[in-house]
């Protein structure tokens, strides 16, 4: 049995070059940057990483080579999912991945051009905001694959775009053009020109955006949207204690008395 790839240090590419706006790229040109088991695992820790950075504002998300995300790295389930109980770790290692995505305290955008297809879906989905250009398609093949995806990343194509045509998606494995894909939900922004500009310009219009109040919108927006909202009251408390309590809120105070921009540190 072949064994299971190992990462490289160039699957990843961290561009702290703006500390406010990390740039994260999937560097697998040739594999049309699909993840293997170790980078599904690595992308889940570079985001919890980044997301407890103070100085981030956003995180971008991109492929290199002009793709997004092929998904997961098929060549390799021979080593890694040959059997229920690997099926049940791969999963387990997927789910890590898109729920630090999705729980990152920071906004984050993924910025698709080319191919974004099967777990490269979930990923973007992850992101708060998905960005596409022209170039971009998405498809999860995963009827075509006898393949059945579990609650985290049925639950983020489910909250993108609804019951219905979360059916069709999941059903059909059909591939859903730019323009189609960002009316359904799947792209929440369509880009005239490239998706990694617009990307970094959405970013930019977050400079002077609190981190207390992006982060505690993103817990109880998933409140509301989990239908949990009695159960997370505590955790709902404490991020509306923490901004009223911060120096960013007196900060914010000030600067709107003053009418200047305020200068937040999420603290």
């Amino acid at each position: 049995m072949p064994a299971p790839t190992q990462l490289l240090p160039s699957d990843f590419l961290v561009d702290q070059s703006d500390p406010a706006f990390p740039v994260v790229t999937i560097n697998r040109a040739k594999k049309r940057n699909a993840l293997t088991l170790a980078m599904w695992r690595e992308l889940g820790n570079i985001f919890t990483r980044l997301g407890g950075e103070p100085e981030v504002r956003a995180i971008i998300l991109t492929g290199a080579g002009g793709g997004f995300c092929a998904g997961a790295d098929i060549s390799e389930f021979a080593a890694v999912r040959a059997t229920v109980a690997d099926g049940h770790a791969y999963e387990e290692a997927g789910d890590h991945c898109l729920t630090a995505i999705a729980a990152c305290p920071k906004a984050t955008i993924a910025a698709v051009s080319g191919p974004c297809y099967g777990g490269g879906v979930g990923v973007a989905l992850s992101c708060d905001f998905r960005v596409a250009d022209a170039s971009a398609t998405f498809a999860i093949p995963a009827a075509r694959l006898s393949n059945v995806y579990g609650i985290v990343e049925t639950r983020a194509v489910y909250e993108a775009v609804g019951m219905a045509a979360a059916k069709e998606v999941l059903f059909s494995g059909r591939r859903y053009e730019a323009a189609e894909a960002h009316r359904i939900g799947l792209a929440t922004h369509f880009a005239e020109g490239s998706a990694f500009d617009a990307a970094k310009k959405l970013a930019a219009s977050l400079r002077n955006s609190a981190p207390l109040t992006i982060k505690g919108t993103k817990i109880v927006l998933e409140a509301i949207s989990r239908g949990d909202s009695a159960d997370r009251l505590a955790a709902v408390h404490r991020v509306k204690d923490e901004a009223m309590a911060s120096s960013d809120y007196k900060e914010g105070v000030k600067a709107f008395a003053e009418k200047r921009d305020p200068q937040f540190k999420g603290a």
